[in-house]
């Protein structure tokens, strides 16, 4: 809706005017830093809770297919329109505008550049509804992310862990109490750390190096991973993108990989792919190695503390696998996924 007006401001000069350079160069030795980011993007976008929310409640595993191809198609379409504001902002005469920021802008002022286009290149209507739709998706964001964080923790944490006898009721009340605390948290980081961006950047990197390599293994592959092996690739993950520091959040680099740049204090070496693959080995081999040293007798059954390999626990073996006929041995699990294809909200 902001483009053709903003396009179309006299203070805009023509987008194939050479004068702009509107797209850019990369140099030669950060080509690795965009390709470690490339694939942050390509891979650290599947296992988002809001992609499988959506997956997770189609009727049928063809839709859930159908969905995502379509879904990758319109991300690719919807990239589009912020690059065309991008470069409007880029062709602009600030200085002849309301601006009165600093000119040319700094880097660190790249993120205001939506809302200053919005505010001094469009009409007050136009404006108002761009602010507008951009305020209601960070707020269905922000109260969607505060409901399952509050949700998990009190029925993965609270329930599996502390009270695995509790009440629907006395849950209910851990997950109202969990919502505000979350949300007290989230608001003293959103004041306290100076770049949003930051934040969703970092978050990135950890859905990233920690997540992709236990949702492939589970998904794909899960004969050669458990417990043991999940929880070795979480922490190997964890430490090796934590020792990459994060400028945006004032974390120094702990390790200077090769490549490092000295003036802007970052990582030019594919660090986060490096902390993805190194997660993956650790969780193939801790898993592989920890099954095969209760099997064998090497280590006896009392120490399978996580009841993964010798000491599955009885309801676990009952259900089993799918047979070929699709039904399962457990009655309740044969309810739950009745109700499931039936895409019903079934409450214990």
């Amino acid at each position: 809706m902001c483009i053709p007006f903003a396009w179309a401001n006299e203070h805009v000069d023509s987008l194939s005017d050479m004068e702009v350079d509107w797209v850019g160069s990369v140099d030669p030795k950060e080509h690795w830093f965009y390709i470690d980011y490339g694939l942050l993007l390509i891979f650290g976008g599947i296992p988002w809770q809001v992609y499988f929310q959506r997956v997770l409640s189609s009727k049928t595993a063809g839709r859930a297919q159908l969905l995502s191809y379509v879904a990758a198609f319109g991300c690719i379409l919807m990239a589009i329109p912020p690059v065309l504001i991008g470069a409007i902002a880029k062709a602009t005469r600030w200085n002849e505008t309301d601006y009165t920021g600093p000119y040319p802008i700094a880097e660190n002022q790249t993120s205001m550049i939506l809302p200053m286009v919005l505010q001094h290149l469009t009409p007050d209507f136009v404006s108002f509804f761009g602010l507008g739709a951009v305020s209601a998706a960070v707020m269905s964001s922000a109260d969607s992310s505060v409901l399952s964080a509050a949700s998990m923790f009190a029925r993965n944490v609270y329930r599996l862990i502390w009270r695995q006898r509790a009440s629907e009721m006395e849950i209910i009340w851990v997950m109202r109490i969990s919502i505000c605390v979350v949300g007290v948290l989230a608001t003293v980081m959103a004041l306290t750390i100076p770049s949003i961006y930051g934040l969703w950047s970092m978050c990135s990197d950890l859905v990233y190096c920690i997540l992709f390599p236990q949702l492939l293994m589970v998904v794909h592959f899960k004969p050669f991973c458990n417990t043991y092996g999940s929880f070795s690739a979480y922490i190997v993950a964890f430490l090796v993108r934590l020792s990459g520091g994060e400028p945006l959040l004032g974390l120094p680099a702990a390790i200077h990989y090769p490549g490092y740049d000295e003036d802007n204090q970052r990582q030019l070496f594919p660090f986060r792919t490096m902390a993805m693959v190194m997660s993956l080995i650790t969780l193939v081999g801790v898993s592989w190695y920890s099954k095969w040293a209760f099997e064998t007798g090497r280590l006896e059954p009392k120490y399978d503390i996580f009841r993964c390999v010798v000491n599955i626990p009885e309801d676990v073996q009952r259900v089993g696998e799918p047979s070929e006929a699709g039904e399962q041995v457990n009655p309740y699990f044969f309810l739950l996924n009745h109700f499931a294809k039936k895409n019903y909200c079934w409450v214990r």
